[in-house]
This record gives structure tokens, sequence and C-alpha cells, in this order.
């Protein structure tokens, strides 16, 4: 006789197999080597590395490894300077750093060097206002050697104004790195301005801040970009947001699922539906 299964039967045995060859894959496949620079001014990156390297590992197959400086200035000592093959066997880089007076073009070069060679990068926070030297403040010239790092990121900024909440929209929905996110209002963040935006960047998330007067009524409203993807040198991808600046964002499960999202987008290792690849999921 011929046995039959009721409906939810199978769907709960194809469920069951599909968990059980992602599973497989992650158990088989090596994790990606993820390479997270921080230190430098005005962030809480002593516990901020951490929040980052947890939250990455949980969400994703990455192991974290951190080059960190406790040094609290503009131009932090950080190890990678002057090793230019500072990210060799590394599938990816972070940039967390805040290094706003390392100014030696000779040195960014360096910092410069595993991307411009197809190593992908993930940029946060005060990584867009690093490495910046000449008059930054004016839409920089292509070629230019002040305009060497903002042809990685993408986008140049150059300052922000005061922390205030942030709303966030999702402006290309369909993008795999945004697909299925909500929109979320951040607490008291820094805005970053957007000075230029180049044409190899594609925005994926907009931000909304309003600016009070003394009197705490509204003043003025900025809407700006606040995330993108972006192709650099027509083969490295990197992914970056100016979202970062406060603990509590950063340990966000927003934030984080946005950021894990942009690593394995930048990595090749995301689906179109937003999730990791076969072997790309976290290893529970």
């Amino acid at each position: 006789m011929q046995k039959t299964f009721p409906l939810n039967f199978g769907l709960a045995l194809v469920v069951s197999c599909a968990l059980t060859v992602n599973l497989l894959a992650a158990e088989t496949t090596p994790p990606l080597k993820a390479l997270l620079i921080a230190g430098g001014c005005c962030h809480d990156y002593e516990n901020q590395k951490v929040i980052l390297k947890h939250g990455l590992e949980a969400r994703a197959n990455v192991i974290v490894d951190v080059i960190y400086v406790n040094d609290a200035t503009t131009h932090p000592a950080l190890p990678i300077y002057g090793h230019p093959d500072y990210a060799k066997g590394y599938d990816v880089v972070i940039h967390d750093e805040c290094a706003a007076d390392i100014k030696d073009s000779a040195v960014i070069q360096g910092v410069l060097q595993p991307h411009q060679q197809g190593i992908p990068g993930v940029n946060l926070h005060c990584a867009m206002h690093s490495y910046r030297f000449g008059e930054f403040t004016k839409p920089v010239t292509n070629g230019a050697a002040n305009s060497f790092w903002y042809e990685y990121l993408g986008l140049q900024s150059s300052g922000h104004g005061p922390q205030e909440p942030i709303a966030i929209a999702f402006t290309d929905k369909t993008n795999a790195i945004t697909t299925g996110l909500a929109d979320w209002t951040t607490i008291h963040e820094e805005h970053y301005n957007n000075i230029r935006i180049f044409d190899t960047a594609h925005a994926l998330a907009s931000g909304t801040q309003v600016i009070k007067n003394k009197s705490g009524e509204p003043q003025r409203t900025n809407t700006l970009v606040v995330a993108w993807v972006n192709l650099y040198q027509e083969k490295t991808r990197v992914f970056s947001t100016t979202i970062g600046h406060n603990n509590e964002t950063v340990a966000d499960d927003r934030y984080l699922d946005l950021v894990t999202r942009g690593l394995l987008w930048a990595c090749d290792k995301l689906d179109a539906n937003g999730k990791p690849k076969p072997g790309y999921a976290a290893v529970k």
C-alpha cells in the first residue's frame, strides 16, 4: 500500500533538508577572514571593537581579527602604517579608525594598497573623516592626491553637526543588502555631510535629522546619504555607512544586521534575497 503524508509534513521535510544542507555547508566552508582596524579620536573603540567582532561573528561565518591601538588622538599610531601588505591573507578589511590627521600621502597609499589589489572594504563612521588633507571641505578632483581615499570610499564627507536622532530610510529596497530591512530611527547620533558622491557609488539609505535651536525648536532639516556601496577601480567592492558614533547604535541589532550584509556583499557572499550564500551563514 502506498503511504501518503499530509502537506505540512512534506513542507517540514523540505525545510529540514534545507537547514541540514546549510549547516553542512557552513561546517565545511572555511570562514571569511576579516581584519577590523580600530582606534583614534573621539569614540569608544575599546568597547566598539568587541561589539562589532561579536556581532558580525554571530551573524555570518566570519572570523574577525582586530588591530587596535589605545590612542585617542587624530593621528593614532596604527601598526598598519608603512606596511602596505597588512591585509595579506584576509578576505575583507573593516576600517573603523578615526585618523583625521594622518596626512602623509605615502602612508595613505599604503592603507589603500590592499583595496587596489582587490581586497574588499567595509568602512564605518569616522573612517569617512580619516586620511584627509588639503582643501577637503571642497569637492576633490579625481586623480588629485587628496582624492584617493574618497575615490575608494565613493563619497566625500568633511564634518557633522550636533547629535540628534537620525531617521534612516532605505532608498533602494531591492538591493541585496537592504531587501527586507525596515526603516528605523537612531538615538542621538552624528549626521555626516555629503560634499561629493562619486559616479562609482550607489546610495542605499538616506538619513533625515532635525536640528534644533537653543530654544529646542526645529531650525533646519538635513537629509543625507548614510549608507552606500562603491565599485573601487572597477573591481573592488566597498560598503560604507556613516552611522555608528555611540555604543548603543553600534550594538543595535538593526545596525549589526546592516553591516553584516554589507560585509557579505563586499565579499560576494550575499544572495539576492539578503541571505548569506551557502556556507556563509553563522555557524551555531
